[in-house]
Formats: structure tokens, sequence, C-alpha cells
């Protein structure tokens, strides 16, 4: 599981206007999220592309109960230590991604 941590700023629609390009790569390269108000109101979020398709890949998981089942039991195997070495999943991946 990758827990991203992100930093949030609030500011004003017309301080976003003029900063856009900024916010944008800073939103971007640091995953910064940042929280826009139209008339001190909370209207709208800016967030990378990534950070919202993670939060989207997120919710589809915890909707799936079939998944949660799957997940739920992984993590039963593992604390009875009973998955898979890092060592195994290595050589597995490399018996896929030899040729023939």
């Amino acid at each position: 599981m990758v827990i991203l941590m992100t930093m949030s700023e609030t500011l004003s629609l017309a301080e976003v206007k003029a900063h856009l390009s900024e916010l944008i790569a800073r939103v971007r390269s640091q995953h910064d999220r940042v929280t826009v108000t139209v008339h001190g109101r909370p209207t709208a979020v800016l967030l990378a592309l990534e950070d919202l398709e993670a939060l989207e890949e997120t919710v589809a998981v915890l909707a799936d109960k079939d998944t949660l089942r799957q997940l739920s039991a992984s993590d039963a195997d593992l604390g009875r230590d009973e998955g898979e070495s890092e060592e195994s999943l290595a050589e597995a991946m490399r018996r896929r991604r030899a040729p023939g």
C-alpha cells in the first residue's frame, strides 16, 4: 500500500488564476493539493491526475467485495508468515519476463 503525504493549501479563485501554471507544476511534481475557494467557500480542488487516478482505483477496490476478501485473505496469510518471499516473487518475475 502506498500512502501519499500531501500538502494542502487553500487559495481564492483569483489567486489560483494568477498563479495557475506554477500551481499545476507544483501539484504535479510534489503531489500537493490546492483547495479553491469562491466567495470564501471551498468549491473545487486542484490535484495531480495521477493522484486522482489513485483515489479512483482505491474507491473501486473498496467497492469490490471479492477484491476486499482477497486482500483480507492475503493479509491474514502474511500475518501467519505464509506469504511469498521477496526472492520467490523476484524469481517468478524473471521467469515471466524470460523470452520463449
